[in-house]
């Protein structure tokens, strides 16, 4: 993750603008595997990207909540400062698979944000601009606690059964 950032967040502004996509793009994607899963009836693992999606809509909220009375630079995709193709934590479909399990969904959740969180510690560390770095740290903190509940959540998982596919390709023989 130490080369996904461009080049230093240097105003408040432009960190939030960058947090509140991330955390938005993370919850947009989450949804987006929560309904593929419901569609094929994987509804355990829908269940958990529909909660992921919840707690990164209530980051985005909290993000949002800190801009009020500012003014944020209007960025386009490829104005963000960062090296990957989209968010840090957004990730493509082609990870996921319709038949996979919870364990398999928790790692998906947690590569996403352990990027997160490395990508805020990015920030605290080479931003020029003290407020950024704090800010940075802060989130970079947040982050953690996610990393750490879903390694929570590992270490509780039941051993799972595979999923039944309802619908299997037809493959000729």
């Amino acid at each position: 993750m130490s080369d996904d950032l461009v080049e230093p967040i240097i105003s408040i502004e432009e960190f939030l603008v960058h947090a509140l996509e991330l955390e938005e793009a993370s919850s947009d994607h989450y949804d987006e595997l929560a309904d593929s899963m419901e569609i094929h009836n994987n509804l355990q693992v829908a269940e958990l990207f529909r909660k992921l999606a919840g707690y990164s809509r209530q980051h985005a909220k909290e993000v949002m909540d800190r801009t009020h009375g500012l003014e944020l630079p209007q960025l386009t995709p490829w104005d963000f400062k960062w090296r990957c193709p989209s968010s840090p934590e957004a990730f493509c479909m082609e990870e996921a698979n319709y038949m996979m399990t919870v364990a398999q969904a928790m790692e998906i959740a947690l590569y996403n944000e352990i990027r997160g969180r490395e990508f805020y510690l990015q920030i605290s560390e080479h931003s020029p601009t003290e407020d950024v770095r704090k800010l940075a740290a802060e989130m970079a903190e947040e982050e953690g606690w996610h990393v750490a509940m879903l390694k929570e959540w590992q270490n509780n998982l039941q051993d799972e059964l595979p999923v039944e596919d309802l619908d299997p390709p037809n493959i000729p023989e």
